[in-house]
């Protein structure tokens, strides 16, 4: 009979504040300063543009305000993973699992760090994504590999490697750089106001909820109330990638100190915080830009051309520092948490069994190097853009799904503890089912080049979850035959 050796432990060392840094990091990357050019160009007015912000941000707050009494019953590592297995079964839980690893947090990774190398290249023009470093064709597709991209895979391996140095390192970043970028933001935000135009403003609001398209030529399309409901369903992919991997916070919940408790005021706290500041930045730039300057800024860098208004030629400096710090940070709260959803799968069999390893820092350093080369290798790919569209469709569905747990867990587990329970259930949590619902449907009927691509992406797991668990029964027979 073997002795085996003692395993590390997760360290509970995460407490409120880091729990908040970690949602409102996560969340804050570079759609703020960017996707407000593509919502205007859909809405066409200053009204409808805030609008979709204020939506997203009431179903980002009615989620995570949901999701509190689901992390205060499964206070676990793998947050949304566990939820789902728990009201569901495990297949619906790979999925998910399996949709996170292949697109949703290495794909979201790999576009935030290639955005942290577009803006340095503001300051060092060597790393621009104009700057060719390999080219080839590969049938008739053009792969090339430029020095942004390559900044970006640098980026990423640097926070991977200093993730597996243990949890405080990866917290200590979070923490400064989340800090640091809320003040950037809430000063940015208060300069566009003091730099407020009278006449912009006039001219942004006078006829604020005239929904219209807005062309780059600067030309005016109608709008049906059918294309309409299309256009506000388009601009929402926008502004959920830029409110999106809230619920980080819940995959580290095995490192949270009383995580009953903390996990759910992380989430509400950190989406709170982010939702007035979204809604605020927007609210500002039609106070400096008019709507025709919002809808064709360069390369849609919103903030940049506000910037400019607010600070003018240093304002390009500004704003570049600004998205590199936003940048820095938010890949080091997606690259922490991520990993702890894989590690939680491998414990059920679901995933590489190394990946359900801790190093002697306690954290799953298997976990964090996949999850790097699968980023880096969306970020050589440069199809992550595209992805993370599809994919927008598919983590709503999983959002709606697991707040639909909510429901049913009330029903089968009904004496089941429950520190915290959803805010304003049932109505706030069906409401978020119904916009959850109606945003996908108008997607499948408007954009089906934004869905079906990301539900091929999920169904791939099906048979990928079948392999798994028969490897995993073959190798649980082997070990009892030993």
């Amino acid at each position: 009979m073997t002795t085996k050796s003692k395993q590390p432990k997760l360290k509970h060392e995460l407490g409120l504040l880091d729990g908040t840094m970690l949602v409102a990091g996560s969340m804050i990357g570079s759609g703020i300063f960017i996707v407000s050019a593509d919502i205007t160009r859909n809405v066409g007015s200053a009204g409808w543009l805030i609008a979709v912000w204020l939506i997203t941000g009431f179903m980002t707050l009615t989620a995570a305000v949901s999701y509190g009494e689901l992390s205060a019953m499964f206070p676990k590592a793998g947050g949304q993973y566990v939820y789902l297995k728990e009201a569901y079964n495990k297949l619906i839980a790979f999925l998910y699992g399996w949709s996170f690893f292949a697109v949703i947090q290495t794909g979201t990774i790999a576009a935030v760090g290639v955005a942290f190398s577009k803006f340095t290249a503001y300051l060092i023009p060597a790393v621009s994504e104009d700057n060719i470093l390999f080219g080839t064709m590969i049938g008739s597709w053009h792969f090339t590999i430029s020095a942004a991209q390559c900044v970006s895979i640098v980026v990423i391996l640097l926070l991977t490697y200093i993730n597996t140095k243990g949890v405080k390192s990866g917290k200590l970043i979070q923490n400064t750089f989340t800090i640091t970028k809320l003040l950037s933001l809430f000063g940015l935000i208060i300069f566009g106001f003091v730099a407020f135009k009278g006449d912009v403003w006039h001219a942004n609001w006078s006829n604020a909820w005239d929904m219209h398209k807005l062309n780059a030529d600067g030309s005016i399309g109608t709008l049906t109330i059918a294309a309409a409901l299309g256009a506000i369903a388009a601009s929402m992919v926008g502004s959920i990638f830029s409110s999106d991997s809230w619920n980080n916070v819940t995959f580290i919940a095995g490192e949270m100190s009383n995580p009953k408790r903390n996990i759910g005021l992380s989430l509400f706290l950190g989406t709170l915080i982010v939702t007035i500041i979204y809604v605020s930045a927007n609210v500002m730039y039609t106070g400096v830009l008019s709507l025709h300057d919002i809808a064709t800024a360069d390369k849609d860098r919103v903030a940049v051309a506000a910037s400019h208004v607010i600070f003018g030629n240093a304002g390009t400096i500004v704003i570049a520092v600004m998205i590199m710090i936003s940048t820095f940070g938010c890949n080091n709260g997606l690259i922490m948490a991520g990993a702890r959803v894989y590690y939680t799968m491998a414990k059920d069999g679901l995933f590489f069994k190394k990946t359900g390893t801790l190093n002697k820092f306690a954290v799953p350093e298997f976990g964090l190097w996949i999850q790097a080369i699968v980023a880096s290798i969306l970020c050589m790919s440069g199809k992550y853009g595209d992805l993370l569209d599809m994919i927008s469709f598919v983590v709503v569905i999983f959002y709606v799904l697991t707040i639909l747990g909510i429901y049913k867990l009330r029903i089968t587990r009904p004496d089941a503890e429950r520190p915290y329970k959803a805010f304003g259930y049932p109505i706030l949590p069906a409401i978020y089912i119904i916009m959850g619902i109606a945003f996908c449907i108008l997607l499948i009927i408007y954009k089906p080049n934004f869905t079906w691509p990301g539900l091929i992406i999920v169904l791939l797991g099906i048979p990928i979850y079948y392999i798994a668990q028969r490897n995993s029964t073959n190798e649980d027979t082997e070990e009892l035959a030993d």
